[in-house]
């Protein structure tokens, strides 16, 4: 939900992007460490595309005149969300299907409508979540451009005649996740020619792609690689790869009025598209995140 996103599988963990170390700014959750009733801390996990988006929240809540603490880099879910439970931070970008699998690990929702409607069911009454971006960073379905021109291809559906003849890069875990092997024969009867274990979503897997010794691969919906060689995500129709739209998960105390209104200002603006080219401008590391951060609040006209 990314390159170190913390994969919450099967059961537990998928393969976005969520999830960091364990390390934690905090002493213990519980301690009462909670932050005075006008100012607002905003948190972060460990992997530079919700730091960034820790620094967009923060900086569009201080547009708005609120007193703002960065707690960023905390660690895992496991971490931050009893943080969130003790008012040690009061706000962070989440991703909603790990997050949903996080609270209620039995379920099975998959697209972004009902993997939102089971989470607002099934958190804590401490705790809630504000609107839904449209944004993903989520596992998909990956082939090179010539591949799609090759099959005519958009979405999984139109890959699904070809599936015989390719052969399918990923994590070794994709061959138990119910999304991997599993769903693409449950979902799309689709069946591939092979499959090849390397790493999650990572420089293995793109050059794998790159170079032709895989036709098709799991990556990541915003992994700057995507744009850097012109690689094609499939749509998927069927929602066999779980929702992981970002939103901002609160502490229900801090989620009222000019707050609440700043950050779902936010989620109206975060496109799939604006995500993806966040994400390859921090790369690039031309601008500091808080730069970066400026920059596209002032576009989105929202500073």
């Amino acid at each position: 939900m990314k390159r170190a996103l913390g994969l919450l599988a099967a059961g537990v963990l998928l393969l976005t992007a969520c999830g960091g170390g364990n390390d934690s700014p905090f002493a213990t959750p519980g301690s009462g460490n909670a932050a005075p009733a006008d100012v607002i801390r905003v948190g972060s996990e460990q992997f530079p595309e919700n730091q960034l988006l820790g620094e967009i929240y923060a900086q569009a809540l201080e547009a708005k005149g609120i007193k703002v603490e960065r707690r960023f880099s905390i660690g895992s879910r496991e971490t931050y969300y009893p943080a969130l439970r003790d008012g040690s931070i009061d706000v962070i970008a989440d991703y909603n299907g790990n997050l949903l699998l996080f609270v209620k690990t039995d379920a099975t929702q998959s697209s972004p409508t009902d993997v939102l409607a089971a989470l607002k069911a099934a958190l804590p009454p401490d705790l809630t979540v504000l609107n839904q971006a449209e944004a993903q960073n989520k596992d998909a379905f990956t082939i090179t451009r010539a591949t799609a021109e090759k099959y005519n291809a958009r979405t999984i559906e139109d890959i699904v005649p070809h599936c015989g003849e390719i052969t399918f890069g990923g994590p070794s875990q994709f061959q138990q996740r119910a999304y991997g092997i599993a769903g693409m024969k449950k979902n799309y009867n689709c069946t591939f020619k092979d499959f090849k274990a390397l790493d999650t979503g990572g420089p293995l897997t793109v050059a794998a792609l790159k170079n032709g010794d895989i036709q098709g691969a799991d990556l990541f919906t915003t992994d700057p690689a995507l744009p850097a060689n012109d690689f094609v995500t499939l749509e998927d129709p069927k929602n066999n790869f779980p929702a992981q739209n970002v939103l901002p998960l609160m502490n229900k105390a801090k989620a009222t009025g000019v707050a609440a209104d700043a950050l779902n200002a936010i989620s109206a603006k975060l496109s799939q598209k604006e995500l993806l080219n966040l994400d390859v401008e921090q790369a690039q590391k031309t601008l500091s995140d808080a730069q970066l951060a400026t920059k596209w609040l002032k576009a989105q006209g929202l500073t």
